[in-house]
């Protein structure tokens, strides 16, 4: 926010930002008895998506920024596995669930793509 690097241009940043957000909001439909459980996982999954994407992007070696992005892409797969417990445990509709769903794609389909580009980065 103040060091106003490259990785902030990024559109895997702006999603994952996204994701983020989306993800809080749709905590504060769960119920209060999974604020300790589910809620804090969902949370820590979205936010660690988002700090390995601006770490990865800060390092220089190929190999340890694919690592970050390899680390961000299984937080997006943990969140997806959360969005179908949550469904499977009526906290949230389809319907309510789709906006993050969609992000939750689009995430992880420019997170494959850093991870398989020879210069891990993506615009």
């Amino acid at each position: 926010m103040f060091l106003k690097l490259a990785h902030s241009n990024l559109d895997i940043y702006t999603c994952s930002r996204e994701l983020v957000l989306s993800c809080y909001r749709l905590t504060k439909k769960f119920p209060d008895s999974e604020k300790f459980a589910l809620m804090q996982q969902f949370r820590r999954a979205a936010v660690s998506i988002h700090l390995n994407i601006a770490e990865g992007c800060s390092r220089k070696s190929l190999t340890e920024r694919k690592r970050y992005y390899e680390i961000a892409r299984g937080s997006t797969i943990e969140i997806d596995t959360i969005l179908e417990i949550a469904f499977h445990l009526k906290y949230c509709s389809e319907v309510e669930l789709q906006p993050t769903g969609n992000l939750v794609i689009r995430t992880f389909q420019m997170l494959s793509a850093m991870i398989d580009k020879k210069n891990g980065n993506i615009g």
